[in-house]
This record gives structure tokens, sequence and C-alpha cells, in this order.
């Protein structure tokens, strides 16, 4: 038999061995709770597990229990509470998700505020990850107002991961990602690598320079987000959140919208039951009364 066509088995790496106890991890979701406010329960401990091995490793740290250990010291509080929440968000989007919210605001939205004779049409993406969310209503909204009456848009989009937000800063996708998008707005406002190694395409300047990137908190009282808003875009975030404190963030994001503005949630996040100052205006769109 010849030995050396088989590997040699090795001592695994202690890191790669090393487990997050129940304990470390309800220490860990607490405090991500009172940070953002994510909720994560105890079947989510392998999930963190994954997500936090990569951290345990960058600290050069060999086990769960001694980054747990920093984490609550002064240094680490001072320095990995933002990797922390990055690492933990869930940063899933895609161009033009949930059409038909695209297709209500080309339809509906648009047409009534432009009757309004409004100088500028504000929009925010609210938990915008990595930019698909602000960039699709950026071409809708140029598209909208090359054959419009009105004068120019601007949008605002936060997310609370500094990871997710360079992404969306730099605006490079996958060829794969971009897909979705029809072939003649690609031609218009993304730019696609020549080079055949990299398979990916960069949103063009005109469409970067009109979406302006911040981190936003949205568990925090307040907001540096500008108000008097006609549209603000919070899908699928609300769903990490407990119901009273959806309740809190929808009030605060109502408080920014204009009397008649539209707010937008996901298809599985609903306002039932809440004391809000919102109406139902189409499936998952909700009306500023």
């Amino acid at each position: 038999m010849d030995l050396k066509s088989f590997n040699r088995f090795e001592i695994p790496d202690p890191r790669t061995r090393s487990c997050l106890k129940i304990t470390e991890f309800n220490r860990l979701s607490t405090e991500i709770n009172k940070l953002c406010g994510i909720k994560l329960p105890d079947s989510k401990l392998v999930m963190v597990e994954g997500r936090l091995r990569r951290r345990v490793k960058v600290l050069g740290l060999e086990t769960f229990e001694e980054y747990v250990k920093y984490l609550f010291s002064e240094t680490g509080a001072k320095h990995e509470m933002v990797p922390l929440i990055d690492a933990i968000t869930t940063n899933k989007t895609d161009f033009f998700r949930e059409n038909a919210h695209f297709e209500f605001l080309r339809s509906a939205v648009l047409p009534e505020v432009e009757k309004l004779q409004r100088n500028i049409f504000l929009a925010w993406s609210a938990g915008c990850s990595t930019g698909e969310e602000p960039y699709s209503l950026a071409i809708v909204l140029s598209e909208y107002f090359e054959k419009s009456k009105m004068h120019s848009f601007s949008i605002f989009a936060s997310d609370i991961s500094t990871e997710a937000l360079n992404k969306a800063i730099d605006a490079i996708y996958s060829l794969e990602c971009i897909e979705v998008i029809p072939m003649d707005l690609k031609k218009k406002y993304l730019m696609k690598y020549k080079d055949p190694a990299k398979p990916q395409a960069r949103v063009c300047p005109g469409i970067r320079s009109l979406v302006n990137f911040s981190r936003v908190n949205l568990i925090e009282d307040e907001y540096d987000v500008p108000g008097d808003l006609d549209v603000v875009f919070c899908r699928n975030v609300l769903i990490y959140f407990d119901k009273a404190t959806q309740e809190k963030v929808l009030g605060r994001i109502s408080a920014k919208l204009r009397t008649g503005g539209y707010l937008f949630l996901g298809h599985s996040e609903s306002i039932l039951g809440m004391n809000l100052p919102l109406k139902r205006a189409a499936m998952t769109v909700y009306k500023k009364v």
C-alpha cells in the first residue's frame, strides 16, 4: 500500500475546536439586544458561533471564552462592539427586491407627489444593507424624473453595519447579482468590468452621487436623517425586533415622514395593533395621516 497517497491526521487547531457555551451566548445575546435591538433566541447559538469564529481568529484568540472576556473589557467595549454587530447582522438583499413596491412607487406615489409641486423628492432607505435597495430607488427615480416636472430628488441610506455600508459605498456587484435588472437599465446605470477575470459591475457615478450613506442605529432615540420625507423603505428590518421595539422604531420613522408620505415594510411585517399615524395604502405600504 502506498502511504504517500494518504493525508496525515493532524491535531485540530484549538480555534476551530472551541465552542460557544450557552452561558457565553446568553451574555452576548443580551448585549446585542441592548446595542441594536436584535433578539437572538437559543436556536441561533450555532449561527452566532459560526459568525464570530472569524473575529476570534482575527483577534488572535483561541477560545470563545477569551473573546467574551475581551469584548467586555474596557478595550473590547471600545473597539469590538461595532465589529460584533457587523458580524451578527444579516445583510440579505437584492436589486428590486419585492418589486411590487417599486411598481407602486412608480404608478401611485410619484404621480401623487408630482401634483403637489414639491421642489425635491426625499427618500430614506432604512436598513439599506449593501446598497441594492437605495440604488434600485435611484434608478426608478432617475427614470421617472427624466419625464417629470419635478426638479430633483435625494436618497438617504442607512444601516447599522459599517461593513455593509462600505460595500454599498463601493457599489460593486457580481454579474449574477445584477441579473434581475433589465438590460436597458444595466447599460444605462452600471459599468461592467472589461477584465473577464472580474465578473462584476459598478453602479455609475451619476447614480452613486444621488445616495448619501450613513450609520444609523434604529433603536436609538434620535436619527441623523432629514425630516419631511416623501417615502421611507424599512423592509425586513423589524423582524429582528420584539413588538414593543418595533412600535417605538416605527413611531420615530413616522415622525420623519411628511403628512401624506409613505412607509414601505417587508412582506412579513405589519403595524397591526400599533398606535401609529399610519393607514394601509397597499400590501405592506402605509400612508402617514
